[in-house]
């Protein structure tokens, strides 16, 4: 998110700062509100506006699957090395 930030002109600094608050703005309200991120993302997307393009674009590039994958690989190597260590 930081290197967009980067790539549309704002100093890295301000682009790390940026994406830093959005993701923890976006975990925020997921916890306090209680209520599902599906939820949460239909509430603040317009018809045709820019957070529903932007979220095509991620499904489109297969984020949803990329981070199950990653979340599993992390499990079964963690698996894996509480096997080995507990020999």
């Amino acid at each position: 998110m930081a290197d967009a930030g980067v790539k549309g002109g704002l100093p890295r600094a301000d682009a790390q700062t940026f994406a830093a608050q959005a993701v923890m703005g976006s975990a925020k309200m997921v916890l306090e509100s209680g209520k599902h991120p599906g939820e949460l993302k239909d509430a603040v997307c317009s018809p045709g506006g820019t957070t529903i393009c932007g979220i095509h674009a991620l499904e489109k590039a297969g984020l949803r699957a990329a981070i199950m994958a990653a979340v599993e690989a992390s499990s079964i190597k963690a698996d894996e090395m509480t096997k080995l260590y507990k020999k």
